[in-house]
C-alpha cells in the first residue's frame, strides 16, 4: 500500500493541482478537462473544470490557488476559519484562497472555471529578486473581481492549452506580469514593487510575436512587423527590446529554431525542408545559424532526438 510521501510524489510528477484532506495529498477536484498543464519552469500549475453540483469535502491548501468563473451565474456556499458564507457570483468572479487555508465547499449550481496553484517559494523567489525583501503573505477572497488579474490568468489558461507556443519569453513576460499584481494589490503586507515604465503592453506584445510566429516561413522584415502594430520600425524595435530583453530578430531565430527542431523530432522531412520551412534562405545559411545556436548540425540533432536518418525524405546529411 502506497504511503502519503509517495502519494504526494505521485501527484506532484502528474502536475495536479492537489490539496490535504486527512492527511493525505488528493486532487482539489477529481475531473480535470481542457487544460492540464504546468507553466513552463515556474511553480504554476493549471487545469480547466466543469465544477458540478456537490460538495468538496474540508481540506487544506498547501499552496496559493486561485478560480478564474468562465461561465455563470453560480451559487456556492463556504466554510472556513470557523465562518459560513453564501455567494452568488458571475462570469469573471475570482477565488483567491491563501496557502494553508482549510475550508469545505458546497456548489449549488456548476461552472466553468480556470484554476491556478501557485508555490509560495517561486512568488519568494520572484519578491527577492525584485524587492530584496522576503516573506508574502495573502488574505483570502471569495468574490473578488479584477479586470487585470481576470485578464493575465485567462491568457496562462488559453497560452497553456497550447503548450506556450509564443515561446518562454512570452510565458515569462504573462507570469512576471501576474506575480507582480498579485503581490502588488493581494499581500498581506501591501508590498510596493517598482513599475516598469515605457515598452510596450502584453496585449501589444502578444499580437507582435503572434505576427511573427504566424510567419517563420516568409522572409519577414522589421518594418513588416511594425506596420502590423501601427508603429514605426525605430519606436517598435526600441519598445520591445525594452519590454522583452531580446530585439525582434533574436526572438524570430529563436522560434525558428523551436520549430526547426520540432520538425526535425517529429517529421521525416529532409534539412532542406525543415530549412524552407523556417524562412532560410538556403540550407546552408540554416544549418550555420542551428550549429551557432543549438551547438550541432541539424543532422546531428536529429540523430540524437529525431527519427532515424532512413525515414528522411530527401537528402539530409548535410
Amino acid at each position: 500500500m502506497e504511503g502519503s510521501n509517495g502519494t504526494q510524489r505521485r501527484l506532484e510528477a502528474n502536475g495536479r493541482i492537489s490539496v490535504l484532506r486527512d492527511g493525505v495529498l488528493v486532487p482539489l477536484l477529481p475531473d480535470v478537462s481542457s487544460i492540464h498543464s504546468k507553466s513552463p519552469e515556474t511553480g504554476i500549475l493549471i487545469e480547466r473544470h466543469t465544477v458540478r453540483r456537490g460538495e468538496v469535502p474540508t481540506h487544506e491548501h498547501k499552496d496559493l490557488c486561485i478560480h478564474l468563473q468562465l461561465s455563470g451565474p453560480a451559487e456556492f456556499e463556504w466554510w472556513s476559519g470557523g465562518d459560513n458564507r453564501k455567494v452568488s457570483t458571475d462570469s469573471g468572479s475570482l477565488i483567491l484562497i491563501s496557502e494553508g487555508t482549510a475550508d469545505r465547499l458546497r456548489w449549488a449550481s456548476p461552472s466553468e472555471r480556470v484554476i491556478l496553484s501557485v508555490k509560495g517559494r517561486w512568488l519568494e523567489e520572484f519578491l527577492q529578486e525584485s524587492t530584496g525583501k522576503n516573506g508574502v503573505h495573502f488574505t483570502t477572497h471569495w468574490d473578488l473581481r479584477d479586470a487585470s488579474l481576470q485578464y493575465l490568468i485567462a491568457e496562462m489558461g488559453i497560452q497553456a492549452t497550447d503548450d506556450w507556443p509564443l515561446g518562454r519569453l512570452y510565458a515569462d513576460l504573462v507570469e512576471v506580469g501576474f506575480a507582480s499584481h498579485l503581490i502588488r494589490r493581494y499581500s498581506s503586507d501591501k508590498m510596493k514593487l517598482p513599475i516598469l515604465k515605457g515598452g510596450l503592453s502584453l496585449g501589444r506584445i502578444r499580437r507582435a510575436m503572434e505576427f511573427i510566429t504566424g510567419r517563420l516561413a516568409d522572409d519577414l522584415r522589421l518594418e513588416d512587423i511594425a506596420r502590423e502594430l501601427d508603429q514605426s520600425s525605430f519606436h517598435f524595435a526600441h519598445q520591445f527590446r525594452s519590454s522583452t530583453g531580446k530585439t525582434p530578430y533574436q526572438y524570430l531565430l529563436d522560434q525558428r529554431m523551436d520549430r526547426a527542431k520540432s520538425l526535425l523530432r517529429n517529421s521525416s522531412f529532409s534539412v532542406q525542408a525543415v530549412a524552407a520551412a523556417t524562412g532560410f534562405s538556403s540550407p546552408v545559411n540554416f544549418i550555420r545559424t542551428f550549429r551557432q545556436r543549438i551547438g550541432c548540425t541539424p543532422g546531428a540533432w536529429r540523430d540524437a532526438n529525431g527519427v532515424s536518418r532512413s525515414k528522411v525524405l530527401g537528402p539530409s546529411s548535410i
